[in-house]
């Protein structure tokens, strides 16, 4: 990042700035005009050249910024403007260079073409037959068959060209999640762009910006709004604002341009898009430095049974895998199992969730030009299409989702014995002592219900358990940080995800008409079916029996369980399904070791929620009805290997009593050989008793 050439950026801002003017508002506005790409600006496109503006002002004077006069600005048949707003900054981007946009043409147009060519046709008809499937299905097992699946030159390659696709392609992940459940960008974009094509603009294109003004006005604006950004980049409020300005981080400017309906820069670091997108990168990182440690046999102690000899576990691939990826995380739940099942040397289908098309069309068009499209393959379509994926014979099949397609899945495979992987979900509690920093826990708790997709997530807190002395402590301070976070409007906050579909809406809004927990919304409850939003919730002492204590609720309502004495949640918990993820806050030692004991569920996590899954040296997954296998780093490999025992014997050390004809001798020197004993060892190798 350009903070690693901080010392520098002063000095390079002061060769390339202009001086700053007023605008309009009264606040500086400060040009740099950049003619080519600087030395410093490393992580820059090539071919970027840029007007950059940057303007505070406050949200209530938003307008736009027209170029200086000066003799080198451009006239406006040489530009293409994007104007964004970032909580008090207004950042436009001005892309020049004709030439530059002719080569990015050129080479979009080349990347275009190529990923026309990627993906599964289907038949004439556009549905998925048996036959197609069977097809589909002879064709991967030649391509494991052949065996270059198991090299480790292959599997390096195609992880490196996820990766590559990744780095590429980020603008269009971005794009694809937040058309696919309009993610909230931490940075909101509000100013749409001409309908045509920005000669510059390319889909590679991404620049990392520091803002570097020391400018005291502007430091006095930002100061303003330091909450709306401090608990979501993590800047300590004891640093001086000053430096805050140069500490936010990975700006980026997303821009797509492929297609009318998205021709709009998008300035995107929302959590949830970064997130996917990190994670994923992490994870093809991590196994391309780990492969080669994971694919060497692991070498076993052998027993004095079988002295002399040797014994090794070497891990295989277990053959053709069929990937069905979930609609919460489209991107990530995607591509990270299917980056675990090329590490272990499988031939690939991925079948995306039809609930995210974007995202799903993407992975069609795209993966392909990155991969060996003869051994990875993605078929898209709904359920149809899965159907018959599903009746094929596949040597795994790894499945994301909920419990009840998780039943038919398992009953399919289990047609033709397919080992299955169900990372499925289940109410995961929070339990929330009385001796905790509330306000601390208050945030954790609501970044990981409400900043988690709004709730959709199957780590995502589903309720809370607390003593009823401390209830309305920790209520209230999860009303200031609802506040804080979301504003006193939540359904116009550009922060809060929206609920996936109009069913998936209807389903919750159930969930809050239920008459047995009438009056029990303490907080929130607003809907908006318009616009998919339902506002955070919070329900205080809810009927145990009630519809939202029965089913997972993957969204924004969080009920809150109180009892007298903080041992009492455990009982509750244990007298559930077992859970995907389970949550205790407390600064009590033994009972958190009590909490670990006691509480079975797929992950625990203690002060926190939803950080293990961030973890690739812990498995992840599922007990029960919450799945079943887990996956990440080594334990992905796992999943998609078959552990295969080996031992090696030599001719020598020749035990005759363990040849017919048996005699009463023979069995005693058996008998001392199994139970280790050193007598009958050493009447063995000495060739006794004689045939």
């Amino acid at each position: 990042m350009l903070l690693f050439h901080f010392p520098l950026l002063p000095l390079l801002l002061s060769s390339l700035g202009r001086e700053p003017r007023t605008s309009a508002s009264g606040l500086p506005l400060r040009i740099v005009f950049l003619e080519q790409q600087p030395p410093l600006l490393d992580l820059c496109h090539p071919y970027a050249c840029a007007i950059l503006t940057l303007i505070t002002v406050p949200p209530h004077r938003r307008f736009p910024i027209l170029p200086t006069s000066e003799p080198k600005s451009p006239t406006a048949s040489d530009y293409h403007e994007q104007t964004h707003i970032v909580c008090n900054v207004e950042i436009r981007l001005t892309k020049l260079g004709e030439k530059a946009g002719d080569a990015q043409r050129e080479k979009g147009e080349v990347h275009r073409s190529r990923n026309m060519e990627g993906g599964e046709k289907l038949p004439a008809g556009g549905a998925l037959d048996g036959a197609w499937a069977a097809e589909l299905i002879a064709e991967l097992r030649r391509g494991f068959a052949s065996g270059r699946t198991r090299s480790y030159a292959w599997r390096a390659e195609q992880l490196k060209g996820i990766a590559r696709m990744i780095e590429e392609k980020e603008a269009e992940i971005m794009t694809a999640l937040h058309d696919d459940l309009a993610k909230p960008h931490l940075e909101s974009f509000l100013h749409e762009v001409p309908q045509n094509r920005n000669p510059c603009l390319s889909p590679f294109l991404s620049f990392f910006l520091t803002l570097c003004s020391t400018d005291r006005s502007e430091v006095a604006t930002f100061d303003a709004n330091r909450a709306l950004l401090q608990d979501s980049i993590g800047i300590n409020s004891r640093v001086p604002s000053y430096i805050e300005l140069k500490m936010i981080r990975e700006l980026e400017f997303s821009v797509i341009n492929d297609s009318p309906k998205y021709s709009q820069t998008k300035l995107c670091t929302h959590g949830y898009c970064m997130f996917q997108i990190s994670m994923a990168k992490a994870s093809c990182t991590f196994a391309l430095k780990e492969m080669k440690q994971w694919m060497k046999p692991e070498k076993v102690p052998t027993s004095i049974t079988t002295f002399p000899s040797s014994a090794e576990i070497i891990s295989e691939p277990l053959g053709i895998v069929l990937i069905i990826s979930s609609w919460n995380y489209p991107f990530l739940l995607s591509i990270d199992p299917v980056i675990g099942a090329i590490a272990a040397g499988n031939a690939v289908a991925l079948k995306p969730s039809e609930v995210s098309p974007t995202t799903s069309s993407f992975f069609a068009k795209i993966l392909p030009a990155y991969v060996d499209n003869s051994c990875i393959k993605v078929i898209e379509g709904s359920i149809p299409e899965t159907t018959v994926l599903l009746e094929q014979k596949w040597n795994k099949i790894f499945y994301t989702g909920s419990r009840n397609v998780g039943r038919i899945v398992m009953a399919a495979a289990a047609k033709h014995l397919t080992p299955v992987t169900l990372e499925l979900g289940g109410k995961s509690p929070v339990v929330v002592d009385s001796n905790v920093n509330v306000k601390v826990a208050a945030k954790r708790i609501a970044v990981g219900k409400w900043g988690s997709n709004s709730g959709q997530a199957c780590i995502a807190p589903d309720y809370i358990l607390t003593t009823k002395a401390f209830a309305i402590t920790l209520v209230e301070a999860l009303k200031i940080t609802l506040d804080k976070f979301y504003g006193k409007d939540p359904l116009e906050s550009g922060d809060l995800s929206r609920l996936v579909n109009v069913k998936h809406f209807s389903r919750l809004t159930n969930l809050l008409n239920d008459k047995k927990i009438s009056g029990t919304i303490i907080y929130g409850g607003q809907r908006d079916e318009q616009g998919l939003k339902i506002a955070p919730t919070l329900l205080l002492d809810v009927p145990h029996d009630s519809l939202i204590m029965d089913e997972e609720i993957f969204g924004p309502l969080l009920p809150i369980i109180t009892f007298d004495k903080i041992e009492q949640c455990f009982d509750f918990i244990q007298s559930k399904e077992k859970p995907l993820a389970a949550y205790l806050f407390t600064k009590d030692k033994k009972l958190e070791e009590k909490f670990v004991k006691t509480v079975s569920a797929g992950g625990i996590l203690i002060n926190d929620t939803g950080l293990h899954f961030a973890n690739p040296h812990l498995p992840f997954g599922g007990v029960g009805e919450s799945g079943m296998g887990a996956y990440h780093g080594k334990f992905s490999f796992d999943t998609f290997s078959h552990r295969k025992s080996v031992l090696s014997r030599g001719f020598a050390g020749e035990v005759r009593a363990r040849y017919p004809p048996y005699t009463q001798q023979k069995q005693k020197i058996l008998r001392g050989l199994i139970n280790g004993s050193f007598i009958a060892v050493l009447l063995a190798l000495i060739g006794l008793p004689r045939d």
